[in-house]
């Protein structure tokens, strides 16, 4: 009896944690099909099921929007990277991003922290209350997770299943592609797989 109550109470845990991780799928693991490819690519292809953004010979930055425009959504993504580059995802292509890497204009490792146009980082990610930073969950040379919900000007992120940040934005849009950066001035690459994108229906 005992053995049934603990199997029945882990089954809402799991479904919530499955709910979580499925989306429509923004990659299909094979082309940039659903993809606005930079015109004279260089910089982004897909090897092995993965999408590789690798810096061109004179360190141009490059970003990769979506086709589809989004306005309130839940993407989850996985990366992998050395540690020393600087790239995002871009939120609805409104000059907002969450950072992944190593901010260029403060030098150091910003992951998972909101950066807004004119304002840079408002609020820093954090993996415990008051510790600033993710260097403890962040894995370097190996694949991160990375959650990322968009309610209205409110923004979410989860870091390797961990929630570390909320930012209310006062000048969201409400509605854009979503992207990937590829920093210029700077000798890197970055890994992505396994994106995806749930749409979030406004309340009523």
């Amino acid at each position: 009896m005992r053995l049934l109550l603990l199997a029945l109470l882990a089954v809402p845990a799991l479904a919530l944690g499955d709910h979580h991780g499925k989306g429509t799928p923004l990659f299909n693991g094979k082309d940039f099909t659903g993809w606005k490819v930079p015109k004279d690519n260089i910089w982004w292809s897909v090897v092995d099921g993965t999408i590789v953004a690798k810096s061109g010979p004179r360190k141009r930055g490059s970003n990769l929007w979506t086709e589809k425009e989004y306005a309130d959504f839940d993407m989850s993504c996985e990366f992998r990277f050395d540690g020393k580059g600087d790239s995002g995802v871009f939120l609805r292509n409104g000059g907002q991003q969450i950072q992944i890497g190593i901010s260029g204009s403060l030098k150091r490792d910003m992951t998972a922290s909101p950066y807004i146009s004119g304002k840079g980082y408002p609020v820093e990610a954090e993996e415990k209350k008051g510790t600033k930073g993710v260097k403890n969950l962040l894995k370097i040379d190996d694949w991160n997770r990375m959650r990322i919900t968009a309610v209205g000007p409110k923004y979410d992120v989860w870091l390797n299943e961990v929630h570390v940040m909320t930012y209310t934005s006062e000048n969201a849009k409400a509605k854009g592609p979503l992207g990937l950066q590829l920093h210029g001035n700077k000798v890197m690459s970055i890994d992505f797989r396994n994106l995806t994108v749930k749409e979030i229906a406004k309340k009523k």
